[in-house]
C-alpha cells in the first residue's frame, strides 16, 4: 500500500510504503494481516525502513491507533530495521492512524481493532483502587468474625442496690429503739441492709 504525496511542497516525489501480509492463525480460526514494514522513498530511492510492532488485527477489520510513531514517547510501534540505516535521522508519527489491507468494501474502513492495551494507566489505577477497597473490605469482616459480645461481662455487675418495700406493720417489728444520748435511734434487726441511724 503507498501513499504518493505529489506535488504538495516539499514533500514532492515522496512515497510512504506499507507492507502487509496476511496469515491463517488455527487458534483464531481467521486470517490476520500485520503492518510489517514501513518503508519511506524519495525520488524512487529508499530513504528509511522501520519494522512495525504490534500492529495487526482480523483480516475482516481495520487497526486503529491513536498515535503510531517511531518516538518512544508514543510507545514506538515503529522500529528502524538496522542501526546502520538512515531511519534513526528520521521521526514518523502518525496520528489518528487506521489502516486496512484486505476486504475493502464500498470504500470505507471495517469495524477497528484498536491498540489500546489491556493495562492502560486507567485500567491500572481502577485495578489498584479496587485491590485497596477489597483489603479494606477483608479486614473490616476479619474485625466483625473476632469481635467479643460483651453480653456475659455486664451479667457479672451486682444489679443496684434493692430495698424491699415493708409495710408500715412490719416496721414496728423491724426496728429496734437505741438509747443514746438525748438522740433516739433505731437498728435494723435485719442485718442484709446494713444499719440506718435516723
Amino acid at each position: 500500500l503507498s501513499l504518493k504525496f505529489g506535488d504538495i511542497g516539499n514533500l514532492k516525489g515522496l512515497v510512504i510504503r506499507f507492507l502487509l501480509t496476511t496469515s491463517y492463525y488455527q487458534l483464531s480460526v481467521q486470517n490476520w494481516f500485520s503492518l510489517h514494514r514501513l518503508q519511506l522513498l524519495y525520488n524512487h530511492s529508499v530513504q528509511a525502513t522501520f519494522n512495525a510492532t504490534r500492529i495487526h488485527a482480523p483480516a475482516s477489520y481495520s487497526f486503529h491507533c491513536e498515535h503510531v510513531s517511531s518516538l518512544q514517547r508514543y510507545d514506538a510501534l515503529l522500529v528502524p530495521s538496522s542501526e546502520n540505516d538512515l531511519s534513526r535521522l528520521w521521526e514518523v508519527t502518525f496520528i489518528d492512524f487506521q489502516i486496512q489491507g484486505f476486504n475493502i468494501q464500498e470504500g470505507h474502513f471495517a469495524y477497528a481493532k484498536d491498540c489500546a492495551s489491556f493495562f492502560s494507566p486507567a485500567i491500572l489505577m481502577g485495578l489498584v483502587m479496587s485491590l485497596i477497597l477489597l483489603l479494606v473490605l477483608a479486614y473490616a469482616l476479619h474485625m466483625l468474625i473476632h469481635l467479643k459480645s460483651l453480653d456475659r461481662h455486664y451479667e457479672c455487675k451486682a444489679s443496684p442496690a434493692y430495698f424491699a418495700q415493708m409495710k408500715d406493720s412490719d416496721m414496728g417489728d423491724e426496728k429496734e429503739p437505741l438509747r443514746n444520748s438525748g438522740n433516739e435511734s433505731y437498728e435494723l434487726r435485719n442485718q442484709q441492709f446494713g444499719k440506718i441511724y435516723i
